[in-house]
């Protein structure tokens, strides 16, 4: 089986002053479909960064991205936008919800940018599976911070992305929303198949992908199977 993604020798330097920085120090990270890989390490260690690089919202200073069998470098400005919109869904720390719409027009939104429309049976898949029916006509305000990262989760697969990066999912949220969020996270992996890469500083957290990789000082050190 063939990688969804993988990094070669992945640098990603910084210029800071007269000070070059290196976030990310020849990184070599295969995933595979169908996998839920966290990846944990303390702040500071590149673990942020790395997943913007194989986000295709940073490029890298030197190695390569393959996502899907694309060369991220290769794509240029453009086609890295169109990857990312077809390819790739995102969970963020912050939720980055319109607060203008509400949960629905949020998660339409999606639908709508990636050109084919809104899709009335896959929504109510989607909702449904993250227990939103009966929050949808709410806006960000009115939800809690579990609601609304339920409602992030749903836009960042509402579109059948080949892969969902996670950056701290659950830093924002209380431990029984954080629980909440990581259970559906691991339900999407495995009664979807849906590709998972995940940052948390936490290990616990950690333990819901099925492989671990340690980073420390921009480089991945370790790897292991979590259950």
């Amino acid at each position: 089986m063939e990688p969804i993604l993988k990094t070669e020798n992945l640098w990603k330097i910084y210029r800071a002053g007269r000070l070059d920085v290196a976030a990310l120090r020849g990184v070599n990270v295969d995933v595979y479909p169908g996998e839920f890989v966290s990846v944990m390490g303390p702040s500071g260690c590149g673990k942020s960064t790395l997943l913007h690089v194989i986000g295709g919202l940073s490029q890298a200073s030197r190695g390569r991205v393959l996502l899907d069998g694309n060369d991220l470098a290769a794509l240029g400005d453009a086609g890295r936008t169109l990857l990312r919109r077809h390819k790739v869904g995102f969970v963020f720390q912050r939720f980055n919800l319109l607060p203008t719409l509400n949960a629905k027009g949020n998660i339409a939104l999606a639908q709508h940018i990636h050109g084919d429309g809104f899709d009335p049976h896959r929504f109510d898949v989607v909702t449904r599976m993250l227990g939103l029916t009966d929050r949808l006509d709410h806006r960000p305000s009115e939800l809690s911070g579990g609601e609304q990262q339920r409602v992030a989760i749903a836009r960042a697969i509402i579109n059948e992305p080949k892969i969902v990066l996670a950056d701290e999912p659950t830093g924002n949220l209380d431990t029984k929303n954080s629980e909440n969020v990581l259970g559906l996270l691991r339900q999407l992996n495995k009664d979807l198949g849906q590709t998972i890469v995940m940052i948390t500083h936490n290990p616990e957290a950690a333990a819901y992908g099925n492989r671990v990789l340690h980073m420390r000082d921009g480089l991945v050190v370790d790897g292991a199977s979590a259950n």
